[in-house]
């Protein structure tokens, strides 16, 4: 499985001295910055757009870019988050009319293309894209409102695509994001996530690095509880 990494999400970040929030969980010890693009249409919110990221940038932040675009339609902002410095770019395959092209143009635009299902979206789209992805994004909240409690019943969901990813034998990324904290982090790990996203969880703490700290601490017990597992039934 992939090294482990976790996104805080700048939606839960103080956005009068965003420069000076994303230094912090940066030197904290996270992984990449997670972009929640919001469009007041397709979710009910309205958040921030590529200038944003490209001020990021412009202020000297290297870390990868983790954009998840709530939007509708999807194709138009594609090429404007990539000039402005995204790294990753996902999207929801009920917000394009063609989720194959959109991964393409992701792409084609030089970034690395995820989907994202919701908790009731089912995984058969996988079945026809899965090859073409570097992320599968699951969301364990319905997506459109930050600090919301995580939802018990995408666990088996995050096992059955760690499974697809496994059969698939590529290195594809397993995001979850919504309601992740340091109480329930080693759960979704165990399932099978390996990027995690925390918003509150993070921004709402007085200690980022004790935060990231922890987080890391729970996800490592789970991975060993789970490779002890494998041993025992090996033998």
């Amino acid at each position: 499985m992939l090294d482990p990494w976790i996104a805080p999400s700048i939606l839960s970040a103080d956005f009068a001295k965003l420069g000076d929030e994303v230094r912090a969980v940066l030197e904290a010890g996270a992984d990449l910055i997670h972009f929640d693009v919001m469009d007041n249409h397709y979710v009910p919110n309205l958040t921030i757009g590529p200038l944003v990221c490209e001020a990021l940038r412009k202020a000297g932040i290297k870390a990868p870019i983790d954009v998840h675009l709530m939007v509708k339609p999807v194709d138009r902002i594609v090429p404007d988050f990539a000039k402005a410095g995204a790294t990753w770019i996902s999207f929801h395959p009920e917000a394009t009319g063609h989720v194959d092209r959109t991964i393409g143009l992701i792409r084609e635009s030089g970034c690395r293309p995820g989907l994202v299902l919701n908790p009731a979206t089912p995984l058969n789209w996988l079945d026809h894209v899965l090859d073409k992805l570097d992320l599968v994004l699951l969301m364990s909240v319905n997506p459109g409102f930050g600090g919301q409690s995580f939802i018990p019943s995408v666990l088996p969901k995050i096992e059955a695509v760690r499974e697809r990813i496994l059969r698939s034998g590529r290195d594809v990324r397993l995001e979850v994001d919504g309601g992740i904290k340091t109480d329930n982090i080693g759960r979704i790990a165990a399932a099978g996530a390996d990027t995690f996203v925390a918003g509150s969880a993070v921004f709402g703490s007085q200690d980022y690095r004790g935060t990231i700290a922890a987080m890391r601490e729970q996800v490592a017990k789970a991975r060993s509880a789970d490779s002890a597992a494998i041993d025992y039934q090996g033998t």
